[in-house]
């Protein structure tokens, strides 16, 4: 029977707890067949070397955290990596003295990460609780009970993260509105943003060798992560392209006429930046024609785009390929019925 897995983030806070608690350090075997997460697969006189590997990579994430990792060469064999011994100084590790936190202050600094325990930041959520749960202050468990999840839909976002860790360009096909057929991209990722509740990719399109933004729902499959490496270009990517968005987003502009209290109301009249004109129609702002569409062809009746006429029409083609493939259904239902 094959050793349970065990989550990375219990394995790192065993590691840290050992490492903590031992003043003098531990070697890297001694460590691979004692502690929580590594014990079960290590083989005295047999091959580590993927259990290794992930002590390397362990090793990283919790230097990341800021946990002051250190490594102490043996006096008697300096050089000799098989004798270096791992710690982490208490003294070091420990909060300030005057900085304490009770169980309640606890408990919200948990909430926070827990908030995002699901999608897109599950990763760093993880490794956030685990060096909360280091500092050895009890929380208010029933109060964390309470957290929210914020989830990210898009099956785009993960590949997206880990091409951005990595700096490596990443492969993935794209559907643009009003295509039938998705292209092939090619990119260097700079940035995850999100803008009005939606998550885009904001890189470097090799093909067209130009920045680009990238809406993730529009993404075709899962994004492929090559090992081809990039030098970045510059720096601010992230709030660069959302100023860009932004200025679309200030210079787009449609007038709505709209039923009063009706579903499409409420949600319309609370967008952001949206106001009133003197004939009661609504001025709203968007940053995607397509996307907009979308929305207001949903609302149906209760909606009427007044200008200007690149929605009017994207909004009328949506009613009428739905009206057709509702048309189309009846026709068929018909057909059977008399066959």
């Amino acid at each position: 029977m094959s050793p349970q897995k065990v989550p990375v983030e219990e394995r790192l806070f065993s590691l840290v707890l050992t490492l903590v608690a031992t003043e003098s350090g531990l070697t890297k075997s001694e460590i691979l067949s004692s502690v929580h997460g590594y014990n079960s697969r290590y083989r005295e006189g047999g091959d580590n070397s993927a259990l290794e590997r992930q002590f390397e990579r362990d090793k990283d994430d919790i230097r990341e955290l800021g946990i002051p990792l250190e490594t102490v060469e043996d006096p008697g064999d300096p050089g000799n990596n098989q004798g270096l011994r791992y710690r982490i100084p208490k003294t070091a590790y420990d909060l300030p003295a005057d900085i304490t936190f009770s169980p309640q202050e606890m408990a919200l600094l948990r909430l926070a990460a827990t908030v995002w325990r699901e999608g897109s930041l599950s990763a760093d959520s993880r490794r956030a609780i685990m060096k909360l749960r280091t500092l050895g202050v009890e929380a208010d468990d029933p109060l964390v009970g309470f957290a929210p999840r914020v989830r990210t839909r898009e099956a785009a976002f993960e590949p997206f993260e880990v091409a951005l860790e990595r700096s490596v360009v990443v492969n993935f096909d794209y559907l643009k509105p009003g295509e039938t057929e998705a292209t092939k991209r090619v990119v260097e990722p700079l940035a995850l943003i999100q803008f009005h509740g939606r998550w885009l990719l904001h890189a470097h399109d090799r093909g067209a060798d130009a920045p680009r933004t990238f809406l993730l729902s529009r993404v075709i499959g899962r994004p492929r992560v090559t090992q081809i490496g990039f030098t970045r270009r510059g720096t601010d990517y992230a709030s660069n392209a959302i100023d860009e968005l932004q200025k679309i987003w200030d210079r787009n502009q449609a007038e709505l006429d709209v039923l009063p209290g009706t579903d499409a109301w409420v949600r319309l009249s609370k967008r952001e930046d949206t106001r009133r004109n003197e004939d009661g129609n609504l001025l709203v702002h968007y940053s995607d024609t397509a996307l907009l569409a979308d929305e207001l062809a949903g609302y149906g009746p209760e909606v009427r785009v007044v200008w200007p006429q690149r929605l009017v029409d994207a909004v009328r083609d949506r009613l009428r390929t739905t009206l057709a493939a509702h048309t189309s259904n009846v026709h068929g239902s018909e057909m059977d019925a008399r066959g």
